[in-house]
């Protein structure tokens, strides 16, 4: 037997090429050797493509770990708590803009589930739940837990208050049926917003999932998030909330481990400093933006590590400003874009679009919102801009499976999306400017 370790040899081709691109690029190379081979050697952590990488990440305390979540050791970690926003495999069922729709659309499906797990559970002879199930797109969608659930007879459940109000993308509210059966998976939520009450008071701090290409994003908020609400694919939005409850909403936890407070204390030397300090810190380092370039190869591995700067306080207090902007985007002041209008002024919108110089939107046929600052578009939540998150979702849509329509028109506010615009433009242009301020600060 051959006991030699193997030797692993890497290249990697130009970005972006499709597919004949790189069968000229073998092509020229004429041999598997002229291709620019390199050896490469696992670091600690086994990873093998480590270009990029700071080796002084590792000396800063995670932001979480594996390990913490599912033992009662938190020496060492920020979080003891965090997971992934919500993964319902149903997305055009279990959320709209419109409860009411919402509340039509889950009755029918849930109605449709109950009859499955019913008729199911009078067989004595049991097949096969692929082959029972009836697949009806205009009725049900379903999903492997789903099937599990029926397999197991577990009947779904109609309730009003299921109905909650959640973060489907940046700035972007929708209506969710939040349900253990009706979600693919709920992961921590049920202890984080267990009840709508506690949304008055619990904070997350949600962020990009690992392995994904796009650049490193962070966000705040006070509602229950989408899986892909930051981080569409690539492990989803990864979320590290302040407070963490049972599922009636008692027994109110902090989150942040008392080893971490005693670490920055210590640090520090500066007893005044709190768990909500720490927490705001945390946000405003992660948006700090020498920080996300010296460490980008880093973020893409590993969930955030968090070093300690020389300005805590600075950054604790643009973490705090940064939040509230963040948090209240809806009561932000208006910018003043200028409307200019067309025709006979209509509120409601079908499609909006930048225009080329992205300095404009029209909004309809009659409306047009201009004077947008270039500054709007500098904050980005991935690679798109926040207005451009805007645009992208605050469309009417249906569906082509199941016949469901989703309107963002607001009959009670018909002025909504555009207020919500200019409030957006508001928050992108201050956000840019509070960063500028974070990544002033010694990393």
């Amino acid at each position: 037997m051959n006991t030699k370790k193997a030797k692993i040899y890497y290249s990697r081709i130009p970005m972006g090429l499709n597919k004949a691109q790189k069968l000229q690029f073998l092509e020229e190379k004429k041999h598997i050797f002229n291709v620019g081979l390199e050896r490469i050697i696992p670091d600690a952590k086994n990873n093998w493509l480590t270009a990029g990488l700071e080796n002084d990440f590792d000396t800063f305390a995670p932001i979480g770990s594996k390990e913490g979540k599912v033992s009662k050791q938190t020496e060492g970690v920020i979080f003891k708590l965090y997971g992934r926003g919500i993964a319902t495999s149903r997305d055009v069922w279990a959320y709209n803009f419109n409860r009411d729709e919402l509340a039509k659309n889950m009755r029918l499906t849930i109605e449709n589930y109950n009859e499955h797990v019913f008729r199911y559970s009078r067989l004595v002879e049991k097949p096969e739940i692929d082959s029972f199930v009836t697949y009806d797109d205009q009725k049900l969608s379903w999903s492997r837990d789903l099937k599990l659930d029926l397999k197991r007879g577990k009947f779904a459940e109609f309730l009003p208050e299921k109905m909650r109000t959640s973060l489907y993308r940046p700035f972007t509210k929708r209506v969710l049926f939040f349900d253990r059966i009706m979600n693919e998976e709920v992961y921590q939520f049920p202890s984080i917003f267990p009840t709508s009450e506690t949304e008055q008071e619990n904070r997350v701090i949600g962020m990009n999932g690992l392995g994904l290409e796009k650049p490193f994003s962070v966000l705040m908020f006070k509602i229950i998030p989408d899986l892909n609400m930051i981080s569409p694919g690539a492990g989803g939005t990864q979320c590290f909330p302040f407070y963490i409850y049972d599922e009636a909403g008692n027994h109110r936890q902090e989150n942040i481990t008392d080893w971490a407070l005693k670490d920055y204390q210590a640090h520090y030397a500066d007893e005044n400093i709190g768990k909500w300090d720490i927490f705001y810190y945390v946000y405003g380092v992660l948006h700090h933006q020498g920080y996300r370039d010296k460490y980008a190869a880093n973020l893409k591995r590993e969930l955030p590590r968090i070093p300690k700067l020389k300005d805590f306080w600075k950054l604790s207090h643009a973490g705090k400003q940064l939040a509230e902007l963040h948090l209240n985007y809806e009561t932000q002041k208006e910018f003043p874009l200028k409307i200019e209008t067309h025709d006979v002024l209509d509120w409601r919108v079908e499609k909006m679009r930048f225009n080329k110089e992205k300095t404009a939107i029209k909004y309809n046929d009659s409306l047009t919102l201009s004077g947008i600052p270039p500054e709007a578009l500098e904050y980005k939540l991935g690679n798109r801009s926040a207005l451009d998150w805007i645009i992208d979702q605050y469309q009417i849509s249906t569906d082509k499976r199941s016949g469901i329509s989703n309107d963002p028109n607001n009959l009670d506010e018909p002025q909504y999306i555009v207020k919500l615009i200019r409030r957006i433009v508001t928050v992108s242009v201050e956000t840019v400017g509070m960063v500028k301020e974070i990544s002033a600060c010694e990393l």
